[in-house]
């Protein structure tokens, strides 16, 4: 599937469940704890689904995981690969995208760039002038159908 971002940058998203697909050098979570979502407020772009960088001593589920706990405080209980996508910057860069099921979240004194967790129950309840524009951009919205039409999630 192809998008434009809401920066006018072209997107390719592939939905993907082979675990041999993880090689971005992003990565991004779409984390559910008691059937809500766990979103984070980045202090400068706005609420949003956890993610960053993978380090390199990491495999891209340990650092989705890890930025999962840096951003909100949640751990993850199960973490499913499903989908890349790659936006065409003037340097692309890629993200692969992970659902998670959440065992628990715990409370931190520092969310690492962030304020911490938002828990909603559909991401409609964010106002759009508080969203991040990754919760505005139709890849990731797709993959949030994803989550939807693969079970994981129950609207």
């Amino acid at each position: 599937m192809r998008f434009i971002d809401p920066n006018d940058l072209v997107v390719e998203l592939e939905f993907k469940e082979n675990e041999d697909n993880q090689h971005a050098k992003h990565v991004l979570g779409i984390p559910v704890y008691n059937n809500q979502f766990i979103l984070t407020h980045h202090k400068v772009r706005g609420i949003e689904f956890p993610g960053g960088k993978v380090e390199a001593h990491e495999q891209n589920h340990e650092a989705v995981s890890r930025e999962l706990y840096e951003e909100t405080g949640a751990i993850a209980k199960r973490v499913r690969f499903i989908a890349s996508y790659i936006v065409y910057d003037q340097i692309p860069f890629d993200k692969d995208v992970y659902f998670i099921d959440v065992e628990r979240i715990e409370e931190k004194s520092d969310y690492h760039e962030t304020y911490g967790p938002i828990i909603v129950d559909h991401i409609e309840e964010v106002e759009d002038e508080k969203k991040s524009f990754l919760l505005k951009d139709d890849a990731i919205l797709k993959c949030v159908e994803r989550v939807e039409e693969l079970g994981l999630f129950k609207k």
